[in-house]
């Protein structure tokens, strides 16, 4: 363990569960987010953070300047690595509005060393979007499906594919959408047999989910 003032922080996770441990940034202080960035990194060669808000990540990145910020995805890493692995996630996302926790599970892959492929605003809306693109989505090792409103794209493309589909219900929507519940449930509902369901707004968790499913491939191959 790493202990800090604030923090108890766990390098080991890395050899022990396939993955390490990263930095849920929201509800901390810039002091506190870039202290265990800073000590993740040293201890895993890399680190990342998750839920970063606009108005911490300048302080941030200025007690770390060889950070990267991404604001359409929330996410901060420190260290960079190339894909790792052959195994390939498509992230496919129903509208634009789900594009900030869709760029979440991307930008996670990609620190877990997963090539990506992005889907982007194929919703059942106009489903001809996805028909044009099911092929390509077909080849992908495992699937994420990001939708908000009524949260229908994760049953029709779990209709579709042969990989495992892991469903992320968003936030986005009118009233009766509850803030994401409604495509929470729609999901969790799904006729489409085997799906799998995150909580609302976790792109990071259906990432890890996906990393999960894969790691295990990609140790025995190793």
């Amino acid at each position: 363990m790493i202990e800090t003032p604030h923090s108890t922080l766990d390098p080991e996770r890395l050899a022990r569960q396939g993955f390490p441990e990263v930095v849920y940034c929201q509800g901390k202080t810039a002091g506190q987010i870039a202290d265990n960035l800073r000590a993740l990194a040293a201890a895993n060669g890399r680190s990342f953070g998750t839920r970063l808000p606009a108005d911490r990540a300048a302080d941030v990145l200025s007690a770390l300047p060889e950070a990267c910020y991404d604001a359409m995805s929330r996410t901060i890493s420190v260290g960079s690595i190339e894909p790792l692995h052959e195994s390939r996630v498509a992230v496919v996302s129903a509208g634009t509005s789900d594009l900030p926790v869709s760029e979440e599970a991307a930008a996670t892959l990609a620190f877990l060393g997963h090539p990506v492929q992005r889907f982007n605003d194929i919703g059942v809306a106009g489903i001809h979007r996805l028909m044009a693109r099911v092929d390509e989505i077909r080849a992908a090792d495992v699937v994420i499906v990001v939708a908000g409103m009524e949260g229908a794209l994760p049953s029709v493309v779990g209709g579709l594919v042969s990989s495992p589909v892991i469903a992320v219900p968003t936030s986005v929507g009118y009233g009766a959408s509850f803030q994401g519940l409604a495509a929470l449930l729609g999901m969790l509902n799904s006729c489409a047999s085997g799906l799998t369901v995150v909580n609302i707004d976790n792109g990071f968790g259906a990432a890890i989910a996906a990393h999960r499913i894969l790691h295990p491939r990609l140790a025995s191959k190793s």
